[in-house]
């Protein structure tokens, strides 16, 4: 999907430790088990489409953003989120391609 579709959607990271206070009806991930997480797998990320920022998300306390689909596509190219191992992985793949 191109970025314009995007425009809309925001972003917020917080600690795993929080997850659990998510209400996956608000968000567009399903579950706690199909969350991105971290390298060190401390923190993760939810995602929803409008400016409102979802009711159990707001209420985090270790939440950083909202970030737009630009800023979190700069942070989880990040070393804290993208290990050496993926990058090379993406590498070979794109060779193979």
């Amino acid at each position: 999907m191109e970025t314009q579709e995007y425009e809309q959607r925001q972003f917020m990271i917080f600690n795993v430790s929080e997850l659990e206070l998510i209400d996956f009806s608000q968000v567009l991930e399903t579950s706690i088990d199909t969350v991105r997480k971290s390298i060190d797998e401390t923190k993760t990320f939810v995602k929803w489409d409008g400016n409102t920022i979802p009711s159990s998300v707001d209420s985090l306390t270790t939440k950083q953003g909202p970030y737009t689909y630009t800023e979190i596509i700069d942070i989880l190219n990040g070393p804290e989120w993208t290990s050496n191992e993926m990058i090379w992985a993406q590498l070979k793949v794109v060779e193979i391609l």
